[in-house]
């Protein structure tokens, strides 16, 4: 793969002065369009050690627009970037639209060199390069753009670079690299079969041949104008292209739905309310400790219908745990900063540490089942939604949270009967809005796309618990009672 850029091409101080001055000011007009068609982008600086990256990001400055530029280094990992998930630190600079984020070595810089060091297999390997394949195809269909720039050396000019460097720059610390050096050839062997998991017609590696300092800077200044002027020129087909990519299960509508076989007429006397409850709560305060000792996290999405109870749920889980170890998300319609990012962004930047539990009342499933009936979000966005869902989840799981997911279920009956009271108590009747009297009337469109979502996103990572509502009694004994049996089964395992 390499080899193709080990040409020996340069480029003389005049060729490439004439070189840059007619690409400085496309490169600047294309950014300036970008910036107004709110499209995101991310550029990904990565390669062979003394190639000159910095040097790179440094005339990036020079030819662009420095307002919404931004640069990260992910080099180390900090301790708060341990107790999350693997691409937490990277989902928390997501550039917003509009906006430019430089990333030095971006999602590749741990897989390439834990490989390149011995410390993960060539399946692990391979894992990360279909997680990082799947989130750029994810982020690329949400309209990010991401242009992947990898610098090579020849063998003989890093040599000389990597000894001028010691000789001059022994005090600076170039990264991690000089920390922990790795072998030429076996960081190149490791770094082929990243890229060739990776390199993919929606989101390629371009090569930069970067033994000549002008030659490397003019091909970056091409690249990244090319990528520019590709993506304004393009006419995104939506649905063609949903039908193409779209990686969830197909399944037909049927009358009878997953709600339809819940037994509704459950429910619990007072004094069996009470003795389970306080049983149950006992229970969870103990359970909830040893999840903060074993350094699990708890995820937990309360969804269902206007009035089915979810918040009188939370409230007895809440009461029966250390406020030290949980936090409640109340999930509204996003804000102007959230709405300008993939609509995941909001939700991995708030997870959870190690050992600590965050309750969302309503969460990212919105996007599949508010956003889907009211319009918000097209056809194609919101069926490529389940398959991206289920990759969060899993991510969570594999970092070693516990996620639970709970749909409330109540009859139309039920709902308006408690509508009325809310509305009649005065105390209450800030939880009705006009906006739950429209839903209300949308009630077989939503029970439509709650059967679909879990259908495709009830998984055995993370399953669904869908719970009889009717009876606030039972409901809030059987979340409770559901929350401690399976967190007990989880720290069995783990």
């Amino acid at each position: 793969m390499f080899e193709a850029v080990e040409l020996g091409q340069s480029l003389d101080r005049d060729e490439y002065k004439q070189r840059i001055a007619a690409l400085r000011t496309d490169l600047l007009h294309q950014q300036l369009k970008l910036r107004d068609e709110k499209v995101a982008t991310v550029i990904i600086i990565a390669g062979v050690e003394g190639a000159g990256k910095g040097e790179v990001v440094d005339q990036l400055y020079n030819w662009l627009d420095a307002r919404g530029l931004e640069t990260h280094i992910f080099w180390d990992i900090t301790d708060e970037e341990k107790q999350r998930p693997w691409l937490w630190r990277f989902w928390r600079r997501m550039p917003a639209r509009g906006e430019i984020a430089i990333q030095f070595g971006g999602w590749y810089w741990d897989p390439i060199y834990q490989h390149a060091k011995d410390e993960i297999d060539d399946a692990a390997l391979e894992d990360a390069g279909r997680r990082i394949r799947d989130l750029e195809f994810m982020l690329q269909q949400d309209g990010l753009q991401i242009i992947k720039l990898w610098f090579h050396l020849s063998k003989d000019k890093h040599k000389q670079r990597m000894k001028r460097r010691r000789e001059v720059m022994s005090h600076v610390r170039d990264g991690v690299q000089l920390a922990r050096p790795v072998k030429y050839k076996k960081f190149l062997c490791s770094a082929e079969q990243m890229l060739r998991y990776t390199d993919s017609s929606e989101n390629p590696w371009i090569l930069i041949e970067a033994d000549d300092d002008h030659f490397r800077d003019a091909s970056v200044a091409q690249a990244i104008n090319n990528s520019f002027s590709r993506r304004l020129s393009e006419q995104r087909d939506h649905d063609r292209r949903s039908e193409l990519h779209d990686q969830s299960i197909r399944i037909e509508d049927h009358a009878v739905t997953v709600l339809d076989a819940i037994d509704l007429d459950q429910s619990l006397s007072d004094k069996k309310y009470d003795e389970q409850l306080k049983r149950y709560q006992k229970r969870l305060h103990a359970l909830a400790w040893q999840a903060y000792d074993a350094r699990r996290s708890v995820v937990m999405v309360f969804e269902g219908w206007d009035a089915a109870g979810k918040g009188g749920a939370i409230r007895r889980l809440t009461s029966a745990m250390d406020a030290r170890v949980y936090r409640v998300r109340s999930i509204a319609a996003p804000t102007e900063e959230e709405f300008s990012h993939h609509y995941l962004w909001r939700f991995w930047r708030h997870l959870p540490r190690d050992g600590y539990m965050t309750l969302y009342d309503r969460s990212w499933y919105g996007r599949v089942l508010v956003e889907r009936v009211e319009g918000f979000a097209d056809p194609h966005e919101w069926r490529r939604a389940y398959h991206e869902i289920n990759d969060f989840e899993e991510a969570l799981v594999n970092h070693g949270a516990i996620v639970l997911k709970f749909w409330l279920h109540i009859d139309q009956e039920i709902q308006l009967k408690r509508f009325k009271d809310r509305k009649r108590v005065a105390w209450k009747q800030y939880k009705i809005t006009e906006e739950d009297w429209r839903n209300r009337e949308k009630w077989d469109a939503y029970k439509k796309a709650v059967n679909t979502m879990v259908t495709h996103t009830s998984t055995h990572f993370a399953p669904w618990h869908v719970i009889a509502a009717n009876d606030k009694q039972f409901a809030r004994v059987e979340v409770i009672k559901t929350v401690c049996e399976q967190l007990e089964a989880a720290l069995e395992r783990k």
